[in-house]
């Protein structure tokens, strides 16, 4: 395998997922926190309240990171910790603990990746109309300016948002993640507002920082699974709704034909702001045919691809669509990638044989695309460690390290060691 100079290896994480203290320092309710609170919401009947606790055990964390020689380490900011309402002036302690963190991994030779939106709005915005609401993208800006004034002259690569097109479809479409709203026929303000918030960011980081700046999209390529014409129009408007609705704009495409959110004057300029690369989370091709009812709100249908094996959340390991994925977004918008999130979900602890096949796979494919001429610069692991896994809550693992969730006990597992193997052997 050969990665070019400067290459980053990295792992990833995010702040409800992991940091716990969830009252702490005047951090106030997320959406995720009232999600978590309603009856039904969550598997297991979990919340990150505590979660991995790495608000207090922060340290220990990177100094696992340190022994696995990663490059770099991308984890969010909790905007209900630095502005607990979502406007206003900025909490000291909350901004403390990143400043402290930041310390730390520079410390230990790793760069922080700050994302500064994985889903955690603060609950006072929720109130007065959240996503859906037009003022929500300025407060975002705000948000932004208040952690880049602390942070800007560290943080080495910023990521605005994470996965706005799961964002919109799970947490305001069809109501599986926070907030849990159901009005899948009206997502389209939550998508622009989303893609608005990220360019006024974009311009508030620019102004406090000289580091690259980035978003980070969730892609799934598209397998047409039938013959017919209908499935191939079905297959292009998922492509459509799910890869290029968030993705077009940042480049200056404007939004795909027949997409017609709430854009007033200027707003397409200010979401083309210039971006330094693209943050890529790849996960697995999706299925798709023609809907099978007519009165689906849905285009499309979607179905799990056949003839690969599954992770333990019933995902097809096809580290093959990687490459290609990676080779379209080259192609298309001609900016360095980033593959900030890759891994899979499976209970093996300590030995995890399938979690090292499946990353070693997803190496070999960035591999491969590079080697085709793909400008990738950068493979982050998803996770670091065990967490709270959303609407599943602790009942999946992702981490290249076991938590034990009782105890809050660290135990690397075989993929944790074949990962700072490979580094090593990069070098």
């Amino acid at each position: 395998m050969s990665f070019p100079p400067g290459f980053r290896w990295g792992v990833s994480t995010s702040s409800y997922q992991v940091e716990g203290a969830a009252s702490a320092d005047g951090r106030r309710p997320s959406i995720w926190d009232t999600f978590c609170a309603e009856p039904d919401r969550i598997t297991d009947g979990s919340s990150g309240s505590v979660a991995c606790d790495h608000y207090h055990r922060y340290r220990e964390d990177v100094a696992l990171m340190a022994g696995l020689g990663v490059d770099a380490y991308r984890f969010s900011v909790a905007w209900p910790r630095v502005q607990p309402y979502g406007s206003g002036a900025a909490n000291p302690p909350g901004l403390a603990f990143y400043d402290q963190l930041v310390d730390e991994l520079l410390g230990h030779g790793i760069d922080p990746v700050a994302t500064l939106y994985h889903w955690d709005l603060p609950q006072r915005l929720q109130d007065a109309g959240g996503w859906a609401d037009r003022d929500t993208a300025y407060r975002f800006a705000e948000y932004a300016d208040l952690v880049a004034a602390v942070l800007g002259d560290r943080v080495k690569l910023w990521i605005t948002l994470n996965e706005p097109a799961i964002h919109t479809f799970y947490g305001h479409g069809v109501g599986m993640h926070a907030p849990g709203e159901t009005r899948l026929a009206d997502t389209l303000p939550i998508a622009h507002h989303q893609l608005l918030g990220h360019g006024l960011a974009v311009a508030a980081l620019r102004a406090r920082s000289s580091s690259p700046v980035t978003i980070a999209n969730n892609y799934s390529p598209v397998r047409v699974l039938g013959g017919t014409d209908a499935d191939r129009a079905a297959g292009a408007a998922y492509d459509t709704l799910h890869n290029r609705l968030y993705s077009d704009p940042l480049f200056g495409l404007g939004y795909p034909e027949g997409i017609e959110p709430p854009v007033r004057s200027g707003d397409l300029d200010v979401i083309a702001a210039p971006l330094d690369g693209l943050g890529v989370n790849y996960y697995m091709p999706i299925g798709i045919t023609a809907p099978s009812d007519v009165d689906s709100l849905f285009p499309y249908d979607m179905a799990i691809v056949d003839g690969y094996p599954l992770t333990e959340f019933g995902w097809p390991v096809v580290p093959e669509a990687l490459t290609e994925l990676l080779l379209d977004l080259h192609q298309r918008y001609a900016v360095p990638l980033y593959v900030t999130e890759s891994g899979c979900c499976y209970e093996q602890s300590p030995e995890d044989p399938l979690r090292v096949a499946y990353l070693s796979a997803h190496v070999d494919a960035v591999a491969t695309a590079v080697a085709k001429g793909a400008d990738v610069r950068g493979y982050f692991v998803w996770s670091l460690l065990d967490n709270f896994e959303w609407s599943e809550g602790f009942s999946k693992r992702f981490g290249l390290v076991h938590v034990d969730f009782a105890t809050q006990a660290r135990t690397p597992k075989s993929s944790y060691f074949w990962y700072r193997d490979l580094i090593a052997g990069t070098r």
